[in-house]
């Protein structure tokens, strides 16, 4: 079968031939048509789980994929030979991921049955970002009427959280470049704060280039404050000062591990390092926004499978890449 594979830890991704995966005992086989890009995906590459879950190569990168049942192992009763399916999957030992044209996986994985009014493409786009933001919603328990920060906002996670946050009822405030504002419109937003450099000028021959912060920018149009922020980027100083928006009672979560989660206690503010753990239920609760017509799958990319080595941790994404095997 084809499919994108490194060598080592930190390889360039090239294009090979591999042997089909056969399904054992409790094992569904997916013929996959499209797989989802992560930066996780990167991450796992440069060895990540190196020491922490076994391994194989050459490694097959890739957990979120959709595609159709092409084979079933005995005790399996959820899932017949036909069903479109997608999933994320991260099976021990890493290396058979969704970069391929066939992945076997356990029936008990993170694996949805897709209904009929949603494509492969759109599906593979969903799992590991779109379950990330739902478990953020969850975790704070955002509310109608509560005002929440995204930084970060035009990313994968970013996308589906703008969403769902407007789902909810909630304000909401993301961040974008200023090119990118007319979609966080469209996606829900209710306030954009746009980052970059712009030109202040403090004497007639003089001027300066300066970049406010997003905190900055908040303190400005929103001194009340905020109740929630969702910060999918910033390293652990600018979390902080994201953080210092945060209304006692409120709460601020990181998905980089860049929360003080003791500092935060100590304002009254919850949250913290957040580590998506949805599995299926999270999956099928998605399909069914996407589904109704409710959750817009924020797709900016649709390279063919040989192309992965060029979007593989490529920086400054706006929606999800997918590519199409």
């Amino acid at each position: 079968m084809r499919a994108i594979v490194v060598r080592e830890f930190g390889g360039r991704p090239e294009a090979a031939d591999m042997p089909i995966p056969e399904v054992g005992p409790g094992q569904v086989q997916i013929q996959l048509e499209a797989a989802g890009v992560n930066p996780f995906d990167k991450r796992i590459m440069d060895g990540f789980l190196d020491g922490k879950l076994p391994h194989d190569f050459p490694l097959i990168p890739g957990t979120d994929g959709a595609g159709t049942i092409s084979a079933v192992g005995s005790g399996v009763n959820d899932f017949e030979i036909g069903d479109r399916v997608v999933g994320k999957f991260l099976v021990p030992p890493v290396g058979h991921g969704t970069f391929a044209e066939y992945i076997v996986v356990p029936c008990e994985s993170t694996i949805a049955k897709l209904p009929d009014e949603v494509t492969a493409i759109r599906a593979a786009a969903l799992p590991t970002a779109g379950i990330t933001a739902l478990d953020l919603m969850h975790a704070a328990g955002v509310k109608g009427g509560q005002k929440i920060l995204i930084v970060g906002a035009s990313g994968g996670v970013g996308s589906y959280l703008v969403q769902l946050g407007a789902l909810a009822g909630a304000h909401v405030l993301a961040t974008a470049r200023p090119d990118d504002t007319d979609r966080m419109i469209r996606l829900g937003a209710t306030e954009v704060v746009n980052y970059g450099r712009i030109t202040v000028t403090d004497s007639p021959t003089h001027a300066l280039d300066s970049e406010p912060s997003v905190a900055d920018s908040v303190r400005i149009t929103d001194p009340g404050g905020i109740d929630v922020l969702f910060d999918l980027v910033s390293p652990p100083p600018v979390f902080a000062d994201n953080a210092s928006l945060v209304k006692p009672g409120g709460a601020a979560y990181s998905t980089v591990w860049s929360a003080d989660e003791e500092d935060l206690k100590a304002r009254g503010v919850t949250g913290g390092n957040l580590e998506s753990t949805g599995g299926a239920a999270e999956l099928r609760e998605l399909l069914r926004l996407v589904g109704n017509s409710d959750l817009m799958v924020p797709i900016s990319n649709m390279p063919p499978l040989a192309e992965a080595a060029d979007v593989i941790g490529a920086p400054g994404a706006r929606g999800k890449t997918v590519l199409v095997i």
